[in-house]
């Protein structure tokens, strides 16, 4: 004789119940958005900076702006930059990227690259900020795609057996009544 056992009624729901896009699905998704929005601009920027890829020139130091932190100071030197071969008119008030108070003085000169950013030229040796960049690009697109993944896999239906109560566990097989054995005395 074969005995069935039947689903609890809760799990049975939970089977036919499909995953929604949550309110944090969509937080995440907006997160990704803004973070590809302001990553993916500057990629082409961030790499010619990295290959120094631009108008060679010379920069010369005006200012030296610091911003204090609990703990350590950032400092980076403005100035002018006019490039060595004329024809482009000097840009005046640019940072020069990775310099800090040890780096320059007033007045002083040193050779520099224009990569076309609004407000920063780089040394001759560019940049690493390439790799930062690529990292908030990366991560704008994963955000997005890690929440299709689980909506589209939970669209799908569960992958693995709902969860059962503690002893309403299925028997592998029809269970079969077994007749008592005879014991020899």
């Amino acid at each position: 004789m074969s005995q069935e056992y039947p689903m609890p009624q809760d799990a049975a729901v939970a089977v036919r119940r499909r995953r929604r896009v949550s309110g944090f699905d969509v937080v995440l998704a907006v997160v990704g958005l803004v973070l590809l929005l302001v990553s993916v601009p500057q990629l082409g920027p961030a790499i010619r900076a990295a290959r120094a890829d631009g108008v060679s020139g010379v920069f010369t130091a005006r200012e030296l702006r610091c911003v204090q932190h609990p703990g350590h100071e950032s400092c980076v030197w403005a100035g002018d930059f006019a490039p060595a071969a004329g024809g482009r008119p000097a840009r005046h008030d640019v940072e020069l990227y990775g310099s800090d108070r040890g780096t320059l003085a007033a007045g002083r000169t040193v050779a520099a690259v224009d990569t076309g950013r609004a407000s920063r030229v780089y040394g001759p040796g560019g940049s690493g900020e390439w790799m930062f960049v690529t990292l908030l690009a990366l991560a704008g697109l994963g955000v997005p795609a890690v929440i299709g993944r689980r909506v589209t896999r939970n669209a799908r239906g569960p992958a693995r057996e709902p969860a059962r109560e503690p002893g309403c566990e299925p028997a592998p097989g029809p269970v079969q009544e077994s007749e008592p054995s005879a014991t020899r005395t």
